[in-house]
């Protein structure tokens, strides 16, 4: 599913979201619910970058809200993609990152499926077929005795 795609299934699942954005590492955005979703990318990664300055420990920040009077952002990071989100005031928390993260992982490309190796065109192929399996042989009927 592309990054378009798994916005409108967000917006529609999460009545809660009002506007989204996703974008990659470099801040390009590969998709958003805005006309113009640069101005909401650009803003998370700047908020992003100043959140992860301030955290303690050496993981990445994967997930930040901010609350405001007026709404709520939520930014969600997974390896190069990001996902942005605005909420009018006091969301549920829970339920909006568990949405942006399931949109998130929607969004991003599905890895292609190996290729099986060909066979060598110059090696024969041996026809190996497995010996037929035999039936049970079905059970002989008995005499019975005779009751003198």
């Amino acid at each position: 599913m592309d990054a378009q795609q798994a916005l409108a299934d967000l917006t529609e699942i999460s009545s809660q979201i009002e506007a989204a954005v996703v974008f990659d590492d470099k801040g390009k955005v590969v998709g958003s619910t805005l006309a113009d979703g640069d101005a909401l990318a650009k803003g998370a990664a700047e908020l992003l970058a100043a959140a992860d300055e301030l955290k303690t420990g050496d993981a990445p920040l994967t997930q930040l809200e901010i609350a405001t009077g007026d709404g709520s952002l939520f930014v969600v990071r997974e390896g190069k993609t990001t996902i942005a989100a605005t909420t009018a005031p006091e969301p549920t928390v829970g339920l909006v990152f568990y949405d942006l993260k399931s949109a998130l992982r929607s969004a991003k490309p599905k890895p292609r499926p190996r290729a099986k190796p060909k066979p060598d065109a110059e090696k024969p192929k041996a026809a190996a077929k497995k010996p037929a399996a035999k039936k049970p042989a079905a059970p002989r009927a008995r005499k019975k005795p005779d009751a003198s």
